[in-house]
């Protein structure tokens, strides 16, 4: 390929300064506004999002600098070219400057080979890359290879015989090795210097010092990794959460079945609302179940924390629940054993909880809490809260006792059992207060599943914090 030294194109026009002024100013200012992000992201090594942005920035501070070098160097002009006649002579260069030093001026020099002479000749900057004295001889393209690390040796070669055979221009990059044993990443770029009669007579080259440039780059695609892996962790984590819930919760689309039939007399509906971010899936829980004497086990249920932990967690209490429910436990004494299995637990949590026992021969309700929100009972057309029990959180202490209460029922009440959250940024009174309002809602609806629409229609589509649960249960005849 004819050098574009033999074009004989027209002596190269600066460039207008202004309008060179005016980019170098825009690249000075996006700059500042770059490194005025980079200063004020927040530093946490520990968060993989925090890290990959810090990275980017540092990349983008790294081709900022490079364009406002370029930029720089179009201002001043274009060095002046060598031409086939007078081939340029091997100088001995000066020391590159302390304001140089790590600028782009220090990080792209020049070369040429003659092939004909088998002279090289290296400019100030090439000699800084390399790390070579600049009274040393500038090494011929036979000796180059000897300098790069060996992996790379091939691609070098390979460029360099494609060039001065076929024509091709250089652009390639390979790593080099000092003298004092450190690595530098290198571009070059280059093409063959025909003579008149079409042979390769030189070549020249330009070689970019791109090792910060690459590194930046490097961090950039650690960092995003690190933050794919950890989102990907976390979808799988999350899919993980919903799936153990889902297995161990009851449904909640439509009234819920006993198995065998259960007790006709007791209607039951149930809605689990999730929070506005759908990654949080907690620990809540709700369950129905009949139990083998006839009555039937109606609890609510809240274990701290998120994703896979809570609800393995949550799956482990219900679980146990279950079966002391099963084997005849009364709600008090039940509620310590929860107590003492979550503090013995290898992971320390603390939980909230209702159990109730509803027996439908006497219409009786026996009810034990764990510092959580009482239930609400609805009669008339108007609701209440049920006095509580004395119960702290479940995990708070050891050895924790739990009261009994006792509550007549009556056919056509309406009981209704909620975890925190329900009623988005509200304390608990508000909460009670504001599912106490729908009362003359609730005494028009024909069924459980009607008065879990009405509180899902209230407080469904509210922006929450955290996932909460809903059991609704009708006595009837």
């Amino acid at each position: 390929m004819p050098s574009p030294r033999f074009a004989e194109p027209p002596a190269p026009q600066p460039p207008e300064r202004g309008t060179v002024d005016a980019l170098i100013s825009q690249t000075r200012q996006l700059r500042g506004g770059v490194d005025a992000v980079r200063q004020d992201a927040v530093v946490d090594d520990s968060d993989p999002q925090v890290r990959w942005q810090r990275a980017l920035c540092e990349l983008a501070m790294h081709q900022l600098d490079d364009l406002d070098d370029h930029l720089g160097q179009l201002r001043e002009g274009l060095p002046p070219q060598h031409t086939q006649a007078e081939p340029p002579a091997r100088t001995r260069p000066a020391a590159v400057s302390e304001q140089q030093r790590g600028s782009l001026l220090s990080r792209v020099g020049s070369a040429d080979w003659n092939l004909l002479t088998d002279e090289a000749s290296w400019s100030a900057e090439l000699y800084q890359i390399f790390g070579r004295d600049p009274e040393s001889a500038a090494p011929t393209l036979d000796e180059l290879p000897a300098l790069i690390v060996p992996e790379d040796q091939p691609l070098l070669t390979t460029m360099v015989t494609d060039c001065l055979i076929d024509g091709r221009p250089i652009d390639g990059e390979f790593r080099l090795v000092r003298p004092d044993g450190t690595v530098r990443t290198v571009h070059m770029m280059g093409e063959p210097v025909l003579d008149a009669d079409g042979a390769t007579a030189s070549m020249w080259a330009v070689l970019r010092d791109v090792s910060e440039l690459r590194r930046s780059q490097l961090a950039v695609r650690e960092s995003r990794d690190s933050l794919q892996q950890q989102r990907h962790v976390a979808q799988t984590e999350h899919r993980l959460a919903v799936e153990l819930q889902e297995a161990v919760l009851p449904p909640w689309r439509g009234s819920l079945r006993f198995p065998h039939g259960g007790p006709h007399a007791l209607d039951l509906a149930a809605h689990y609302l999730p929070s506005s971010s759908s990654a949080l899936i907690g620990g809540d829980w709700y369950d129905a179940l009949e139990l083998p004497d006839g009555e039937s086990l109606l609890s609510v249920g809240d274990l701290t924390g998120h994703g896979v932990t809570a609800t393995s967690g949550m799956a482990m209490l219900l679980g146990a629940l279950r079966g002391m429910a099963v084997a005849g436990a009364r709600p008090g004494p039940l509620l310590g054993w929860l107590n003492q299995l979550l503090d013995a637990s290898v992971q320390p949590a603390l939980g909230s909880a209702v159990c109730c026992r509803y027996n439908p021969k006497d219409h009786t309700l026996t009810w034990a809490q764990a510092g959580h929100p009482v239930p609400l009972l609805f009669r008339g057309g108007t609701g209440r809260a049920l006095t509580p029990p004395d119960g702290v959180l479940l995990g708070a202490t050891s050895g924790a006792s739990y009261g009994q209460a006792i509550e007549q029922l009556e056919p056509g009440d309406l009981l209704l059992l909620h975890t925190d959250g329900l009623v988005p940024g509200r304390a608990g009174g508000s909460t009670a207060g504001r599912l106490l309002a729908l009362a003359p809602r609730f005494a028009e609806a024909r069924s459980a599943q009607d008065c879990v629409r009405t509180v899902v229609e209230e407080f469904g589509e509210a922006e929450r914090e955290d996932d909460a649960c809903v059991l609704i249960a009708r006595i009837g005849s």
